[in-house]
């Protein structure tokens, strides 16, 4: 009776022991979450657990990393409550239904809501947030399904998320970053690439992003309908989709952009109705636009733009205008500080670091390719060089200037440190035009700043 009764115990141990795991913890988990008390802390220790819902407020904590898998099914985790902590999970396999946004983890109207030190994997969209102001995303990684770009989602999505702060997330794989109707965001030192959009605002406005890296998307970061937006110390690298942006801005009013890095883009940087407000007018200070097929592209309506203290380097065109029209109305100098140009064919006499004659870009054929795109496969070939020829030979044909920098920089200038440039990338373009700028700066620094055949100075970083 006794063996009968200790196998009879044995047996029901080994069948409790051979539930399946993520049935069995799923259903503690989701109990602990109910039955705990409004403002406490739950902590997790490793498992796989099943979707959860998170209904009132408290911490949940992860140790170990546990997993919360939503199986191919809807989110992973489902938040319904103000003043609740997310950390140290692995949140995967959401369903793929876009219509129904399935996230890692969903969020509505949970404001204080802090996401961190998370790992999304195999995710439609990875964090999404609605009406949750003065939340906090910082210090995840999110990767993408293994979809056509788009059927993707966002990477992190706000909507209404006013106050809140992006920091320090690596998103890989995403369609967008994307913030809708957020005012009073601080983005910082998140690195997205292989996407869409890097970073993309709607009605967002009074917003700082800086020490961002966005790299290898179609476009870095755009900007739409809003105002008071400040960069400082961001790297927009290798963007090379249909747009190709660094920057982009359509109808911004008040940006503010210093210190930030437009390398081997299609265009460093795009504007658009920009500022679209008559009294507006905006400064773009100490910027490098480097190795990008334009270094600034404009709408031809474009006005109020101030460019000062910025390194226009080897861009395949410097400035362009996009379309006809009669572009005018934005300055290249500001207090007798100009820009320096890479192509600048001048000269400084008396050694006060500004060139002596004015910088003038007003080239035919980059004029042409303006208006005509599909002239551009012709770039750096003998014809469009001759194009270019003819126009100084005849002056006659010659463009009206694009760009008129009264007090062009003989010396490249330098740009503050950004921890946004020294992170590791994959990308073999923006290493090699990093390292092509320290050694002209190395160069410069052992043989001092010698003046070439053409009257042009060597950069300096």
């Amino acid at each position: 009776m006794r063996l009968t009764l200790a196998l009879g115990v044995s047996i029901v141990i080994v069948g409790f022991v051979g539930v399946a795991p993520a049935a069995a913890q799923q259903e503690d988990l989701q109990t602990r979450i109910e039955t705990a008390a409004a403002g406490s802390t739950i902590f997790v220790a490793g498992g796989i657990h099943e979707a959860i819902t998170i209904d009132k407020p408290l911490q949940l904590i992860g140790e170990g990393q546990p997993i919360i898998d939503a199986e191919g099914e809807g989110s992973a985790i489902t938040v319904a409550a103000p003043d609740v902590t997310i950390e140290g999970f692995l949140i995967r396999n959401t369903g793929v239904s876009l219509d129904r946004e399935n996230a890692g983890i969903d969020a509505n109207d949970s404001a204080r809501l802090v996401i961190r030190n998370n790992t999304f994997e195999n995710v439609l969209f990875g964090v999404f947030l609605r009406k949750s102001p003065q939340s906090q995303v910082v210090g995840n990684r999110v990767g993408a399904m293994d979809l056509e770009l788009g059927r993707r989602g966002d990477g992190i999505r706000l909507w209404e998320c006013s106050n809140s702060v992006i920091e320090n997330n690596i998103v890989t794989g995403g369609r967008d970053t994307v913030y809708w109707f957020s005012d009073n965001l601080v983005v910082r030192g998140n690195e997205v690439t292989d996407g869409r959009y890097g970073l993309h605002f709607m009605y967002s406005d009074e917003t700082v992003i800086e020490e961002n890296r966005l790299a290898q998307n179609s476009v870095g970061v755009f900007f739409m309908y809003g105002r008071n937006l400040t960069l400082t110390n961001n790297v927009m690298a290798e963007n090379q989709g249909p747009s190709g942006y660094g920057i982009g801005l359509k109808d911004m009013d008040g940006i503010t952009a210093t210190g930030n890095r437009m390398v081997g883009n299609r265009a460093g940087m795009y504007l658009d109705n920009s500022p679209w407000s008559v009294d507006q007018y905006q400064t773009i200070e100490g910027n490098l636009f480097a190795y990008n097929e334009v270094g600034v592209l404009f709408m031809p309506s474009v006005k109020r733009n101030t460019f000062t203290n910025n390194a226009f380097v080897d861009n395949a065109e410097q400035v362009g205008v996009k379309g006809g029209g009669n572009f005018s109305g934005n300055d290249w100098t500001l207090g007798g500080v100009g820009n320096y140009w890479s192509d600048f064919a001048g000269f400084d006499a008396d050694g006060d670091g500004i060139g002596d004659v004015p910088y003038r870009l007003a080239d035919l054929y980059s004029t042409l390719t303006d208006r005509h795109p599909e002239l551009t496969f012709f770039s750096e070939t003998p014809a469009a060089r001759a194009v270019s020829i003819v126009a100084r030979v005849f002056p006659v044909l010659e463009p009206r200037p694009k760009v008129e920098d009264l007090a062009p920089l003989i010396n490249q200038p330098s740009l503050p440190v950004s921890t946004a440039e020294s992170r590791t990338t994959s990308g073999a373009l923006t290493m090699a035009s990093l390292l092509m700028l320290a050694i002209a700066g190395s160069m410069a620094a052992l043989g001092g700043t010698r003046t070439r055949r053409h009257g042009r100075r060597i950069a300096t970083t």
